[in-house]
């Protein structure tokens, strides 16, 4: 899928999502489970080595998403984020055995019906999970901010990146270039 068209299903997806507000990762999943009708459990673990730092684990009774318990704030809450973004995407496939066998302990891998690790970002549905995630997070950052607010670090960044303050974007010239931020006659 092009990064265009990706961009918009995402889009889509995270425009008909109930976002708590203030946002919680673990609020957000309990809405997600009520939406989707059955339980997601979030499972906090110890990743060892080479280990994903999260894991999507699907069974007949409920959805368990595993995520990295000694890592920051930020990454468990994209951690968590990915693998809601796998089931929003309605995401199938596997993983090793040995390795849902040492982050998921009390699941027997006969109850394990699918598994989705997040080890490799070249395929297609961790991509799209991976954006997704970050939509969803800048959606609920948006959110918490409230109408009008800048970004967090607009204030700071927004002069590298074209923004000016209070927002505004320098005027785009033809084509949707940049129009050229200086008087006429100056070079």
């Amino acid at each position: 899928m092009n990064r265009a068209r990706l961009w918009w299903r995402s889009r889509r997806l995270v425009d008909g999502l109930d976002l708590p507000s203030p946002f919680d990762p673990a609020a957000f999943v309990a809405l997600l489970a009520e939406r989707r009708g059955r339980p997601i459990e979030l499972l906090p673990v110890t990743v060892r080595g080479s280990l994903p730092c999260g894991l999507l684990a699907t069974t007949d009774r409920a959805d368990y998403i595993c995520y990295a318990a000694d890592t920051t704030d930020l990454h468990r809450q994209h951690i968590v984020l990915h693998e809601a973004a796998h089931l929003l995407w309605g995401h199938e496939g596997t993983a090793d055995p040995a390795v849902v066998g040492l982050l998921t302990p009390h699941l027997t891998a006969s109850l394990v019906r699918r598994v989705l690790g997040r080890t490799v970002y070249t395929q297609p549905q961790e991509r799209e999970a991976e954006y997704l995630a970050s939509l969803i997070r800048q959606r609920a950052l948006r959110n918490d901010q409230g109408p009008g607010a800048p970004s967090p670090g607009q204030a700071r960044l927004g002069p590298l990146v074209g923004a000016r303050p209070g927002g505004t974007h320098p005027p785009r010239g033809p084509a949707g270039a940049q129009a050229p931020d200086r008087a006429p006659g100056r070079g």
